[in-house]
């Protein structure tokens, strides 16, 4: 008969950051995606597909539940990504992550009706979530490795189709609106955090990613 010692893997440093970068990655997108729904259910009459999600943060019924949960996506996406970082070592992956987060943390402390900050942040957060999808893909091998380049490019084609809407061209927005063409952006990174999170909790380190960088 197994004893209780024998039942109880032996954990390395490696082992443990991977499984925690794992877990704050897909409660990111997790309690994210959570919060946008119910926003949007709660918010009085609220245009899914002409408003941007980031009106949720200037209603007052969701205010306080959208700006904290983007505060917590930015803190969670920086802890989230160090830990990964001391499985790969690659410093400037680790610096997109931080990047990203940042710019969640900034919309979520600078609301819409903040101006020009709000935008600035929301772009970067835009911007570096995908990047940080592409990013990560090339640390990993397999189906994993296909679904994380996929998701960032998916999202930067909507970065731009927003930016040329936003500057004037409505019809880039086509049939879903500015509303849906921000979700294009944002629910592909974050479908691909709760994957990716699941898979660094659940794959060994050997399989999860490449071999640790030695250079910067």
């Amino acid at each position: 008969m197994a004893t209780a010692q024998s039942l109880v893997e032996e954990e390395t440093p490696g082992d443990g950051s991977q499984r925690f970068a794992g877990l704050a990655l897909f409660a990111l997108a997790a309690q994210f995606m959570i919060v946008i729904m119910l926003g949007a259910a709660m918010a009085p009459d609220y245009d899914f597909g002409g408003g941007a999600i980031s009106d949720l943060g200037v209603v007052a019924e969701t205010a306080l539940l959208f700006n904290a949960s983007l505060v917590v996506v930015g803190l969670l996406n920086v802890i989230g990504g160090y830990a990964f970082y001391r499985t790969h070592g690659s410093r400037w992956l680790l610096s997109v992550y931080v990047l990203a987060g940042v710019g969640a943390i900034g919309a979520g402390v600078f609301p819409l009706d903040a101006g020009g900050l709000h935008g600035l942040f929301a772009l970067v957060a835009f911007l570096f979530f995908n990047v940080e999808a592409i990013g990560s893909g090339t640390r990993l091998a397999g189906p994993m490795r296909v679904i994380s380049i996929f998701a960032g490019v998916v999202g930067i084609a909507f970065v731009v189709l927003m930016a040329i809407g936003d500057a004037g061209n409505v019809a880039a927005f086509g049939p879903i609106g500015h509303g849906g063409t921000e979700r294009m952006i944002v629910y592909p990174a974050m479908l691909w955090l709760l994957a990716f999170g699941g898979y660094l909790m659940a794959a060994p380190i050997e399989d999860a990613a490449v071999s640790p960088e030695t250079t910067p």
